[in-house]
């Protein structure tokens, strides 16, 4: 048994450190803080995050941040059509190259489309039904919540980010690390802690924790207010977390007599502290709102 795994039986060789650092080298490829870069170099790693996912046979998997293509080996070796999204050009036009060579006969499955994940859309990446990435640290949370609201086609997923963004993503009301960006993803989905990934299989190994986040998707809170103007509460409430929720919403809602009237619509406690709200709370808040705004 090699670095990159092979064997006997046909299909993908996946990549390990030698290969990792081969690939790199060749093109001439430092990984970058400013782009969030770690490349995985554990084969075993990238078999468990495929398995973790519970795909469907078959199923077409987007992938963000594929890097030197990792993970996208794994999941084409488990029968998975990925489209890709590599914002680096010298990275996504190695890509086909890559997977042409490590992957011969899963090389018609593979597509790569060079763009900003926090910009692209369906026009770009069609209906994927999952998400599998090792998202880049310094943007998960907003490329999650950019794809889940560009890519309704999106069901569930599991993607690999920074330990700490993993605890806010899935913290659930009340508890220490929940803030925006738990609310906001509840609009979307159930979110959930997948597990620990270690420092060791990267390279470089980075300075933080690694955790998998797995999500699945759910219809949002019934309400008459947009994403938008919900979202626009959930900010508001948050950004002075030590402040009741009356005290946090009177920027968005300066006219105190209007604001209690939300408060006595809804039922909902105005001494609350915002991180006790769920999404269905912020939801009504925001509904309660608009039917009170002036004509």
């Amino acid at each position: 048994m090699t670095s990159s795994d092979s064997s006997t039986s046909a299909g993908p060789r996946l990549l390990g450190p030698a290969e990792v650092r081969s690939l790199a080298a060749a093109l001439g490829v430092r990984p970058t803080k400013q782009r969030g870069q770690n490349f995985v170099i554990d084969p075993n790693t990238v078999r468990r995050i495929v398995k973790a996912a519970a795909l469907t046979a078959g199923e077409t998997v987007l992938e963000v941040g594929p890097g030197l293509g990792s993970l996208t080996l794994a999941l084409l070796a488990a029968g998975h059509p990925v489209t890709a999204v590599e914002i680096d050009p010298v990275l996504a036009s190695a890509l086909p190259s890559t997977i042409a060579t490590y992957a011969p006969d899963q090389a018609a499955d593979f597509t790569v489309v060079e763009a900003d994940a926090m910009t692209v859309g369906p026009e770009q990446i069609g209906s994927p039904t999952a998400c599998v990435a090792n998202l880049p640290y310094n943007v998960a949370v907003p490329v999650l919540l950019h794809l889940l609201e560009v890519s309704p086609s999106l069901r569930h997923g599991l993607v690999m980010v920074q330990s700490e963004v993993a605890d806010r993503l899935a913290a659930p009301p009340g508890s220490r690390t929940y803030g925006v960006p738990s609310a906001k993803a509840a609009w979307y989905a159930e979110v959930r802690r997948a597990g620990p990934v270690g420092r060791n299989v990267f390279w470089p190994a980075p300075n933080v924790d690694s955790g998998l986040v797995a999500f699945e998707r759910r219809e949002p809170p019934a309400t008459s207010a947009s994403r938008e103007e919900v979202f626009a509460v959930i900010e508001a409430a948050f950004s002075q977390r030590r402040k009741t929720v009356r005290s946090a919403l009177a920027r968005w809602m300066p006219d105190r007599a209007r604001l209690d009237e939300v408060f006595r619509v809804t039922g909902i406690d105005p001494g609350l502290r915002g991180e006790m709200l769920g999404i269905t709370e912020f939801a009504a808040i925001a509904s309660a709102g608009r039917d009170q705004s002036p004509a």
